[in-house]
């Protein structure tokens, strides 16, 4: 681990404990988004992770980098989650933005005085990208004018820039997508009412609105043909990502578990003495342990071909375990575990969200189903052994016997 990653992860843990924990219920409380803290973790170096040193970036690569989401994910899985798909865009706008927008907005961004937000997702296509009705028609003067509306917007209103894909005709299929960076400012773009998500209020989520936006070709990030391509790395980036957020809420569950238990006298003794308790959670410390090894190999395999399935298998098991570890420890703690100070409450459904957002459970099944088929297709063929034939066990014989 190189030094400058120990302490970036130290700067992100700091963060949590000192910045996000004593503050996220007053950040519930207010519905708005905390900037003077996402200002603090820019000056950590937090909201640059990837981006070249040139631009005052880290320069971490994705395998490094993404491990900080772990130690934030101690405070807090949404405010995680933000930071990262700031980082994410962060890294495509310094990596493949023109270089009038480099000029304009990297340094902005490395340095978190400007907040970034990707944007995909629109009302009537969740999971499915191709059925997307967003349009941008490119004018003579080579402005592209986009309308249309996107949905889970997370910094809704409150980011300074985002990255929106789009479609650049009527023609079926994905050859016609592009990426291009909106600023917030920008005449015609506008926001709907703030989705209601009690346990992660400050983040704000809403529709995104396009009526007749104009945009110059300067903040083209990804061009016409490499739309889709660009944001599926993207969604495997975040699924890693939201992975090594869940490890940190992990932890923080365990660690509320063990700092309860340890004291709590039932039946003559303390709750960590029983056996039962330590089952439950010792099963949460293998859980997390096997996250970790798991959300850290999926992101040294990011930006190759396994990238995509190791990515799957992070977001298919990691939240997963996030869900159980949290409900465990709420239930080691008993009646007390329903109740707000202990934040146990907050982390299930911070857990819950973390196991949707950039691709279901389901969707990563179907990931991991589908490449099962690939290599089901590369073995050789199973025959049944002489004695053995399939009418012998058939359904029919078994019905008629």
């Amino acid at each position: 681990m190189s030094e400058k990653l120990n302490t970036l992860l130290a700067a992100a843990r700091d963060h949590a404990l000192n910045v996000i924990i004593p503050n996220v219920d007053a950040w519930n409380a207010a519905r708005v988004w905390p900037r003077d803290a996402s200002d603090m973790a820019g000056s950590a170096g937090l909201t640059g992770l990837y981006a070249p040193e040139e631009f005052g970036g880290q320069g971490l690569p994705l395998s490094e980098g993404i491990q900080v989401y772990e130690q934030l994910g101690l405070g807090d899985g949404a405010y995680a989650f933000a930071l990262s798909m700031h980082n994410i865009c962060t890294f495509a706008g310094c990596g493949y933005g023109t270089d009038a927008f480099k000029a304009t907005w990297a340094r902005d961004l490395t340095s978190g005085r400007k907040l970034a937000n990707f944007a995909l997702t629109e009302p009537q296509s969740g999971s499915d990208p191709m059925n997307m009705y967003t349009r941008a028609k490119i004018n003579d003067d080579g402005t592209w004018t986009i309308n249309g509306a996107k949905a889970w917007v997370s910094l809704a209103g409150e980011a300074d820039i985002y990255f929106t894909v789009v479609k650049t005709s009527d023609a079926p299929g994905h050859r016609d997508m592009a990426m291009i960076a909106i600023p917030a400012d920008t005449p015609g773009l506008s926001f709907g009412e703030k989705y209601d998500t009690p346990s992660y209020s400050f983040l704000p989520l809403a529709e995104m609105y396009f009526d007749d936006v104009v945009v110059s070709e300067d903040n083209i990030i990804l061009p016409i043909g490499q739309g889709l391509q660009g944001s599926l790395m993207a969604i495997d980036i975040a699924r890693v990502s939201i992975a090594s957020g869940c490890c940190g809420l992990m932890q923080a569950a365990l660690d509320t578990a063990l700092s309860y238990s340890k004291n709590r006298k039932m039946f003559g003794g303390k709750n960590l003495d029983l056996d039962g308790i330590q089952w439950m959670l010792g099963e949460v410390a293998t859980d997390l342990e096997v996250s970790k090894l798991l959300y850290r190999k999926a992101a040294e395999a990011l930006g190759t071909p396994e990238g995509p399935l190791m990515a799957a298998h992070a977001k298919r098991f990691v939240p997963d375990a996030a869900v159980k570890a949290a409900n465990t420890c709420t239930q080691v703690l008993g009646g007390m575990g329903l109740l707000q100070p202990y934040g146990l409450d907050r982390l299930s459904r911070l857990a819950q969200m973390l196991r949707i957002v950039d691709g279901t459970t389901e969707i990563s099944r179907v990931v991991i189903g589908r490449a099962l088929q690939k290599r089901a297709a590369g073995l050789p063929d199973l025959h049944v052994p002489k004695g053995y034939g399939e009418a012998d066990i058939s359904a029919d014989r078994i019905v008629a016997e």
